[in-house]
């Protein structure tokens, strides 16, 4: 299918549904994470959202049970809400979808609870570098394969990995649009990057290899050598000049 050119109020509209998002994750960094369980994290998540009428986008999409993905430590991503207790130096993946009259934004941010490990602070500021150089790609002219390229260069030079079996993708009407956009050079669809387009880059990168499995949940991807992994994700426009960050969490 081609890639979805958005005009200037679609974008409008995904920016406000990206704003709430920062909300949430503003919210969020101002709470006390420790001895909280993931399901009660989900529900505020949720309630913030109703709150500024909009709609939690991953709540029974496709099935998926709750309104946010909550992944802790060796989980990379699609963690369930449930019982377990957030403790002291656990890393904290939240991934959020918004819909707002229709339109969507998806963000992830990974929040560390209290004093974590050098090496999971290291695995932070590689993948908040690898998103900003891979946002800096997103331009009129260049190509779905330099985001990739950016990405994969930064996660790699620091002695990670990027994920390989899941990858960023076009957003705005649907959650999931063209392309994918992978965080690594693959061999697929190499498209030119075009004013109007909407993407949702997202690096997931490993402390230990690419490689994961499934949870016997269907939903919660694991890192296969129980490494440490991290995840962040903005939604993301692009312009005849430049881009603008529609979710705004990429420095925060």
């Amino acid at each position: 299918m081609p890639i979805a050119i958005k005009d200037e109020r679609a974008i409008k509209q995904i920016a406000i549904a990206g704003n709430i998002i920062a909300t949430v994750f503003a919210e969020i960094d101002r709470m006390d994470l420790n001895g909280m369980q993931t399901i009660e994290l989900n529900n505020r998540i949720h309630a913030v959202i109703e709150e500024h009428n909009a709609i939690p986008t991953f709540l029974d999409y496709r099935g998926f049970p709750k309104s946010a993905c909550i992944s802790l430590n060796n989980e990379v991503v699609h963690g369930i809400p449930g019982k377990r207790t957030i403790k002291t130096g656990d890393l904290v993946k939240i991934d959020v979808g918004v819909t707002y009259q229709g339109y969507i934004a998806d963000a992830a941010k990974t929040f560390p609870v209290g004093v974590v490990s050098d090496s999971a602070v290291k695995l932070m500021s590689v993948t908040k570098e690898a998103l900003k150089q891979g946002i800096a790609q997103a331009q009129k002219g260049r190509t779905i394969s330099d985001i990739s390229r950016a990405i994969q260069t930064v996660v790699e030079h620091h002695g990670f990995s990027v994920v390989r079996e899941l990858t960023g993708h076009g957003v705005g009407t649907n959650l999931h649009e063209e392309p994918m956009i992978p965080n690594f050079v693959s061999t697929g669809d190499n498209a030119e990057i075009k004013p109007g387009m909407v993407f949702a880059i997202e690096p997931m990168v490993n402390s230990g290899a690419y490689d994961v499995i499934t949870a016997a949940d269907g939903w919660t991807i694991l890192t296969r050598d129980d490494s440490l992994s991290c995840h962040f994700e903005d939604t993301v426009a692009v312009l005849e000049h430049g881009n603008i960050n529609l979710t705004r969490v990429a420095e925060s």
